[in-house]
């Protein structure tokens, strides 16, 4: 039976083994095996009075084979958000989704308004958020019919998937 020395690193033991190895440069600085990157940015108010809507661009960069595109830009509203939401909970019994930000301001928040910039700027991170554990999940990368649509089809239509 050999002997293990329990003072030895696990460190210092995989030195000895691998020291031949000299890292190349794609190894060191080259596109990860899979990598996804998610960023929910540049938010646009749009409309007047009733009409006012916020809209929120969604950048993507991956390698991941699921996606069908290596880079993408699309924009989606709180109510696209909420909708894809919904459809992912009835797509996929096995992965709890996470809430979205709250869709408007708590009225004892000191917030002036649904368009106040500090509001819109927590309702964006809380989409990325959303989005980067969303889009994260193997199961939903894989199983959901919405999830590459919603990221990086030009138009998003709710009513392809309910």
């Amino acid at each position: 039976m050999p002997t293990v020395n329990p003072f030895t690193s696990f460190e210092d033991s995989s030195k000895s083994k691998h020291s031949n190895h000299k890292q190349t440069f794609d190894e060191l600085y080259g596109e990860p095996e899979n990598f996804l990157e998610i960023e929910v940015k540049n938010p646009r108010t749009h409309g007047t009075g009733n009409n006012m809507y916020t809209d929120y661009e969604i950048v993507c960069r991956t390698n991941i084979p699921a996606f069908k595109k290596k880079y993408s830009r699309v924009r989606r509203r709180y109510s696209d958000f909420d909708s894809f939401r919904k459809i992912l909970e009835l797509e996929s019994s096995r992965v709890v989704i996470p809430r979205l930000p709250e869709k408007s301001i708590n009225f004892l928040s000191f917030h002036s308004n649904n368009f106040d910039d500090e509001f819109i700027e927590e309702r964006r991170k809380g989409l990325e958020k959303f989005l980067i554990v969303v889009a994260g999940h193997p199961l939903l990368q894989t199983g959901s019919k919405s999830l590459i649509n919603f990221i990086q089809d030009d138009v998003w239509d709710k009513n392809k998937f309910i």
